[in-house]
């Protein structure tokens, strides 16, 4: 603002410049862009995909990116992905998460200090795990994925129980029974984010019966998010993540 102010002063800017500059958001007429939301909360407003057309998502991605900002647009489907990357060559995307995403070439400033466990129970649920895992990654997390570690057969997970204690957070994605964050909680001295998914057979009623199992858990430390919900979860543990690395 003081930078702003002086550029208002000396001239170089008009009043209308320094106005756009100190707008809080950017009025795209069926959105209004949050500009500031990097100041408040640490990283720039995230566009949800599902339900915005290729041209909304286009503008909004136009508008962040004009602040120099990164990119993470979520659940885009692949025929929605390709007309985006036409006008947005320099945007990569990711069809097994369902993202679209840009990151400035800034080293991040926790590297080397720690790391989020994104911890996977089956291959049917790598979508979710993967949304996951990405995001973390855009918004300068360190991320080791331990995939295919679910509890049918859970010598697969102690295999990795090193790796996975020596955490900041981790990330456990898991459907069916959901059954999975359970046991790494009671595993872990860390927070642990639990991701349920819609992965299941009937009774698993799209991920409710995986969503009851983690907000019952008698593991401690776990906490829940929305169902299939892999940014949720990546966003609270890139907090936790942060706060961890300040210490």
């Amino acid at each position: 603002m003081d930078e702003i102010l002086k550029q208002l002063q000396d001239g170089t800017i008009s009043i209308e410049q320094a106005k756009e500059q100190l707008a809080p958001y950017e009025n795209l007429g069926f959105a209004k862009v949050d500009h500031h939301r990097p100041k408040r909360q640490g990283f720039p407003e995230v566009i949800y995909g599902e339900g915005k057309t290729v041209e909304q998502i286009q503008a909004i991605i136009h508008a962040i990116k004009a602040k120099n900002n990164n990119i993470l647009v979520t659940r885009v489907a692949k025929e929605k992905a390709a007309p985006i990357l036409e006008v947005h060559p320099e945007l990569h995307y990711d069809e097994t998460a369902r993202l679209i995403y840009w990151k400035r070439e800034v080293a991040p400033a926790n590297v080397g200090q720690g790391y989020i466990a994104v911890i996977c129970a089956g291959t049917s649920d790598l979508e979710v795990a993967e949304e996951a895992a990405i995001t973390a990654e855009v918004m300068g997390c360190n991320v080791r994925r331990i995939y295919d570690v679910g509890v049918a057969g859970i010598h697969r997970l102690l295999d990795n129980l090193e790796e996975i204690q020596h955490a900041t957070v981790s990330i456990v994605v898991a459907g069916m029974e959901g059954a999975l964050p359970s046991v790494v909680g009671g595993l872990v001295s860390h927070p642990l984010i639990a991701v349920p998914t819609s992965v299941g057979y009937g009774a698993n009623f799209q991920g409710l019966s995986a969503l009851l199992t983690m907000l019952n858990s008698c593991a401690s430390g776990v906490s829940v998010v929305n169902i299939d919900n892999g940014f949720g979860g990546a966003y609270n543990a890139v907090l936790i993540d942060r706060l961890a690395n300040k210490a």
